[in-house]
C-alpha cells in the first residue's frame, strides 16, 4: 500500500482496498496450494513472537501475542472479514437484534464440534456467556479486562467492575439458536461479539480443569491447568504444547474445525529482540514476525521478504496518572505536558510512512472521529508558562516504560521513551525512569497497582467502534490513570446506549470533545504497523485489527 492519509471519507476506500487485498493473497495462496501443496498440507510455519503469551483462556486475556495464538485456537459467534473491520458469520451464521437492542438471537452453525469432540451448540453458547456472567472471585473478575468494559458488571461484582450488569440471561432455543437478553441496549454491538475475549470454549473442557481457577499473590496471578495446558475450540487449530524452557508454542491441524487449516503445525517461537527477529526471518529459522522495525521495511523488501502495511487502527498514548502525584490533577499541568512533547518530530522520526500525529483517542477511520477538539501543537515556551502558573516548575514524575515488547503502536518503547522524555526534560520536568518486562510487571503495575505518575501504552482497535477507544480508556475509573470524573463517564454512557448511526457518531464526537479539553491522558500518533513474512508463505491477509488467521496460510 502507498503512504495512508486517511480520513472518515475515505473509510469505504480503504475497506474495499483492504478487501482488494484479501482476494487478491486468498487467490495466490489457492493458486500455490493447487500446483505445489499436495494432499491439502501446507506444511509447518514457524512465527516469531515478540513475548510469551499470558496464558490461553482468552476470557482473562487484554494483550496481543496471547491472542496472536488464542485467534488460531478459538471461534467466536461473529468475526472480521479478513484485512477489514467489516462483519461476517462465523460460530453465528445470522445475528438478529430486537427492535430495543436488548435481545439478540444468534443462529448458529449446525454439526459444529470442539476439538474434544463435544458439540458446539447453543447450549454451549449459553454456558460461555453465563460463565462470564457469574465468574467469582476479585481475582478472576480483575483479569476480565473486556468483559468489564463491555458487559459494565458481573452478577456479583467482586474485582474491578463496578457497573450495573449489561448481561441478563441467555436461552437455548434449540441446538441452533441461541438468545441473549440484555438489560440495556449497547450500541458497540454487534461488533463487540467478534471480541476474541468472548470466544466460544469447550464446556466440558472448561469443566474438567477448573477453568475459573484464578489465584493473586502480589501483583501476580495464577491461571488454571486449563488456561496453561487444555484449551478447546472450535478453531483451525488445536493446542498442543506450551514448552516454556524453549519459548515455543506448538499448535496443529484441527480437521473438526469448520475453517480446517491448511497447515499441518503453527509453531509461535518467542524472540523478544526485534532484531533477533529479523535475523532468523533472514537466516530461515522462522517463516515471519510481528510489528518490524519501521526503518528496516525498504531493507525487508530487497531481501525478498513480504511486508504487509496495516491501515492504522491504533493509537498511542502518554498515560497520565493523577492518583500519586496532586500536581497531575491541575488541568494546566497536565496542558504542559501535552504542549511540551514534538509529537511531529516523533512520527516523523520514529514511525513509519503513513503515521500521524494524534488529535485525540479515536483514529480517523472510526466513526465518532472529530477534527473539532482542543488541539496541543508543539509549544515548549508555553508548556513552560502553565507549569509555572500551576506552581509546578520543579516537578518530578516516575516514568514508566515497557521491555521485551514491541507494540503495534510503539515499535520500539525504549525509543518511544527516550524520545518522550527528553522532550519533557526540556521543559524543566525532572524524569525517574522505571522499565519493567511487559508480562513481568509492567501492565500489573501500570494498569492495576497504578504506581507511575506517566507511562507509555496504546490500543489497537479490537472492533470498528469508538467506545471500543475510549469508552475502555475512560469509561470509569481506573488505577492506570487514576482520576474521578462521573460527568465523562455519564457522557461515555451514554454514546455508548445510543443507538447505531449518526446519533451514536455524534455522541462520540462530542464525548472526544470533552475528553481533549480535560486531557486524562495525551494521544501522541496514529502508527501504521506492518506485518512481515518469507517469500514462500502464502495465504496470509493483514488486518487492521492485527487480526492475522493462519487457516488460510501455506508454505512452500
Amino acid at each position: 500500500m502507498q503512504q495512508l492519509r486517511l480520513t472518515r471519507t475515505r473509510r469505504v476506500a480503504l475497506i474495499g482496498l483492504a478487501g482488494a487485498l484479501a482476494v487478491s493473497l486468498s487467490a495466490c495462496a489457492e493458486s500455490k496450494r493447487d500446483e505445489g501443496a499436495g494432499g491439502g498440507s501446507g506444511g509447518t510455519m514457524i512465527f516469531g513472537a515478540a513475548g510469551n503469551p499470558k496464558m490461553f483462556d482468552p476470557a482473562f486475556n487484554d494483550e496481543g501475542e496471547t491472542f496472536r495464538i488464542t485467534r488460531q485456537i478459538y471461534d467466536t459467534l461473529i468475526q472480521n472479514k479478513p484485512g477489514t473491520a467489516d462483519l461476517e458469520p462465523s460460530l453465528a451464521e445470522k445475528w438478529d437484534p430486537s427492535n430495543d437492542g436488548k435481545t439478540w438471537t444468534f443462529t448458529l452453525k449446525s454439526g459444529v464440534k470442539f476439538s474434544d469432540g463435544t458439540p458446539m451448540d447453543a447450549t454451549a453458547v449459553c454456558f460461555n456467556f453465563d460463565r462470564w456472567f457469574n465468574m467469582k472471585g476479585a481475582a478472576a473478575q480483575s483479569q476480565m479486562i473486556y468483559y468489564g468494559d463491555v458487559f459494565e458488571g458481573f452478577a456479583k461484582n467482586e474485582g474491578d467492575a463496578t457497573g450495573s450488569p449489561v448481561y441478563k440471561s441467555c436461552e437455548a432455543k434449540d441446538p441452533t439458536t441461541a438468545v441473549l437478553n440484555l438489560n440495556k441496549a449497547k450500541g458497540a454491538f454487534p461488533s463487540a461479539f467478534t471480541l476474541p475475549s468472548f470466544a466460544i470454549q469447550s464446556p466440558a473442557a472448561l469443566k474438567a480443569h477448573n477453568a475459573d481457577q484464578v489465584t493473586q499473590s502480589g501483583d501476580s496471578f495464577t491461571y488454571s491447568e486449563y488456561a496453561n495446558k487444555f484449551p478447546v475450540g472450535t478453531g483451525p487449530f488445536k493446542f498442543e504444547s506450551w514448552d516454556q524452557a524453549k519459548g515455543e508454542i506448538t499448535l496443529v491441524k484441527n480437521d473438526t474445525s469448520p475453517t480446517p487449516a491448511k497447515l499441518d503445525k503453527l509453531i509461535f517461537k518467542v524472540i523478544p529482540d526485534e532484531n533477533a527477529r529479523k535475523q532468523a526471518l533472514k537466516a530461515g529459522d522462522i517463516n515471519g514476525y510481528d510489528y518490524p522495525n519501521p526503518a528496516d521495511y525498504g531493507l525487508l523488501r530487497n531481501d525478498g521478504e513480504q511486508v504487509l502495511i496495516r491501515p492504522s487502527f491504533n493509537v498511542l498514548y502518554l498515560g497520565i496518572n493523577q492518583a500519586n502525584n496532586p500536581k497531575l490533577q491541575d488541568v494546566k499541568v497536565r496542558q504542559a505536558l501535552a504542549y511540551g512533547v514534538n509529537r511531529e518530530q516523533f512520527v516523523k522520526s520514529k514511525l513509519a510512512e503513513g503515521s500521524e500525529v494524534a488529535t485525540e483517542f479515536v483514529p480517523k477511520v472510526i466513526s465518532g472521529y472529530t477534527d473539532d477538539v482542543t488541539k496541543y501543537p508543539y509549544d515548549p515556551e508555553k508548556a513552560k508558562q502553565l507549569l509555572k502558573e500551576a506552581g509546578a516548575e520543579n516537578l518530578t514524575l516516575k516514568f514508566y516504560y515497557p521491555t521485551e515488547v514491541t507494540r503495534p503502536y510503539m515499535p520500539n518503547p525504549a525509543d518511544t521513551f527516550t524520545a518522550i522524555s527528553e522532550d519533557l526534560k526540556n521543559i524543566g520536568i525532572k524524569i525517574e525512569t522505571h522499565a519493567e518486562p511487559w508480562n513481568g510487571g509492567y501492565k500489573d503495575d501500570v494498569q492495576k497497582a497504578g504506581k507511575q505518575d506517566l507511562h507509555l501504552l496504546g490500543w489497537t482497535g479490537d472492533y470498528n467502534d469508538a467506545g471500543n477507544f475510549v469508552g475502555t480508556f475512560f469509561g470509569r475509573e481506573k488505577k492506570e490513570f487514576g482520576f474521578n470524573n462521573p460527568q465523562l463517564f455519564q457522557a461515555l454512557a451514554a454514546a455508548d446506549a445510543s443507538p447505531a448511526g449518526d446519533a451514536h457518531a455524534k455522541a462520540y464526537q462530542d464525548v472526544n470533545k470533552q475528553i481533549m479539553e480535560y486531557l486524562p491522558a495525551i494521544p501522541i500518533a496514529y502508527p501504521t504497523p506492518a506485518i512481515v513474512v518469507g517469500p514462500k508463505v502464502k495465504g496470509l491477509v493483514a488486518s487492521p485489527l492485527t487480526d492475522e488467521r493462519f487457516n488460510t496460510v501455506t508454505v512452500s
